[in-house]
């Protein structure tokens, strides 16, 4: 069925102004290429072609400036934040098509690279989307250019070939799998030839450029000296053509929107009324303390002992932990594990505990066993390490003798010693709900300086399927549990870059 949309009003002849209708259902078979300089009012046409359109096919918009959001609020359209991993944007982009939801990518938060892979996996998820779900829906793509850039330019080139076949599938091939693509772009020049080439429908705004003009001039049929007529186009006033809008070039003026940009174009407003002196003592007072850029200061490395500080450590100890106190009654079993998570949890508080030798640590666990008189034979030193590699988590010690964390502990008795710290501190963010630690952190919790050895451990864990990490195109990294069915949150890296000291209260608030 025909489906026409009012995009705006033409000058017809008597000087009355007539309606421009767009056909819906042939523009879903011949594809739209928006072109105009910064300020011509590109966002504003595609923000009219949505709003027209909205009730009548579903809508996938591909943002790269956030400014389509709000057509949620009006429109019901569910926004996707494009700093998910690639595993997330494939999932939602088949439910997208598979459900038939109106949606908007939104890529603000992401730099020019990340951009164009969070797109790239978005539209080839929906070009590949299974032919039961190949319903009519419009791809609407702003700043083309970008995702479809005609020469190499800052990015990686395997993301640069990635982006730009995820257009081209969009606009050669999209058609036959229901996909309509709309693509604006500032200038024709910096847009790959294969990927304009496919509209057949074109809005073509204020251009400056000769060669921007020369080529928009082609598209829709002019002759040279008529170009010159897009430097004149006002704000907002576009020449239509095409199967879809007129079989001659048309002036439009595109109509009113109902929903606005998040960020509307800056208009002029009065400055300041007020003298340079006090100007310039605003700008230029004091930062205040607490508001002044942390100085980034490594922490001193503790000091390795020598050989023979350790033997004769042990020596001094060894009365300690050969003996077994016979005047003291052994406590309940359920009350010594208590008690043992209690001491470690107090030894690890001490400075720079984490990075002594489990040797010493194990010294000074017996000792402390005798000074709170739990009594018995002294715990082996296999127990201990478990002990100790389980404290190392954070925990404290009545959250550490909790069922669920006993588990944790009962699965790592089955992995290495030199692995069990990594999987058990992360498992304690998991629990716990925090952000997961980051390498640098970890490798603090096992005693190392190099974030290095952390990350390597990871994978061994991830190889054995111990773990499963999940990364966000920003850097950004969370790690599963599968044994456990626990997951950590999303952490940010900027603010991991500065935690090093041990402690799980760096990740979660107790």
């Amino acid at each position: 069925m025909r489906i026409d949309i009012d995009m705006g009003t033409a000058a017809a002849p008597g000087g009355t102004a007539a309606p421009v209708m767009l056909d819906l259902e042939e523009l879903l078979a011949t594809r739209l290429l928006v072109q105009g300089n910064s300020g011509s009012g590109k966002s504003h046409l595609l923000r009219r072609l949505l709003e027209q359109s909205a009730p009548h096919v579903q809508q996938v918009v591909i943002d790269p400036e956030g400014d389509f959001v709000t057509l949620a609020e009006r429109f019901g359209h569910v926004v996707v934040d494009g700093d998910r991993s690639a595993a997330d944007l494939e999932c939602i982009a088949g439910r997208v098509r598979q459900h038939r939801v109106s949606a908007v990518l939104s890529l603000d938060t992401l730099d020019a690279e990340a951009q164009m892979r969070a797109a790239a996996l978005f539209l080839n998820a929906l070009f590949e989307a299974d032919r039961a779900y190949w319903f009519p829906a419009l791809v609407v793509v702003d700043e083309a250019q970008l995702f479809a850039p005609a020469v190499s330019g800052d990015v990686a080139e395997d993301v640069r070939k990635l982006s730009l076949g995820a257009m081209t599938n969009l606009m050669c091939r999209g058609r036959k799998r229901g996909l309509a693509g709309v693509i604006a772009t500032q200038r024709l020049a910096k847009l790959a030839k294969n990927v304009a080439a496919e509209a057949t429908n074109f809005l073509m705004g204020r251009t400056f450029l000769d060669i921007d003009m020369a080529r928009a001039a082609d598209l829709l049929g002019l002759e040279r000296r008529q170009a010159e007529m897009f430097r004149e186009l006002q704000r907002g006033h576009f020449v239509a053509l095409g199967p879809a809008l007129a079989r001659r070039p048309l002036p439009v003026r595109v109509g009113t929107v109902e929903t606005a940009p998040r960020a509307g174009t800056p208009s002029l407003m009065p400055l300041p009324d007020q003298p340079a002196a006090e100007a310039r003592d605003l700008i230029l007072a004091p930062v205040p303390l607490e508001i002044r850029a942390p100085v980034e200061r490594r922490a001193p490395t503790p000091a390795t002992p020598s050989m023979k500080e350790i033997l004769e450590q042990i020596v001094r100890d060894r009365p300690a932990v050969t003996a077994v106190d016979e005047d003291v009654e052994a406590l309940p079993q359920p009350e010594r594990e208590a008690a043992y998570r209690i001491i470690v949890h107090d030894i690890l508080q001490e400075t720079d505990a984490h990075f002594r030798p489990e040797t010493l640590l194990y010294q000074d666990f017996c000792v402390r066993c005798r000074i709170k008189r739990v009594g018995g034979a002294p715990l082996p030193l296999t127990e201990f390490k478990l002990l100790i590699n389980a404290g190392r988590a954070g925990l404290d010690p009545e959250r550490a003798g909790h069922p669920d964390w006993l588990r944790a502990i009962d699965i790592a008795r089955e992995i290495p010693d030199d692995l069990q710290a990594v999987f058990l501190i992360v498992a304690a963010a998991a629990m716990t709900g925090a952000p997961c630690p980051s390498d640098a952190a970890i490798a603090a919790l096992c005693g190392q300086h190099a974030p290095g050895r952390a990350r390597s451990r990871l994978r061994h864990l991830e190889k054995s399927d111990r773990l499963v990490a999940r990364s966000g195109l920003s850097g950004s990294r969370a790690i599963v549990v599968p044994d456990l069915g626990w997951e950590t949150g999303w952490n940010d890296p900027a603010a991991d870059a500065a935690a090093r000291s041990p402690g799980l209260e760096r990740f979660a608030a107790e």
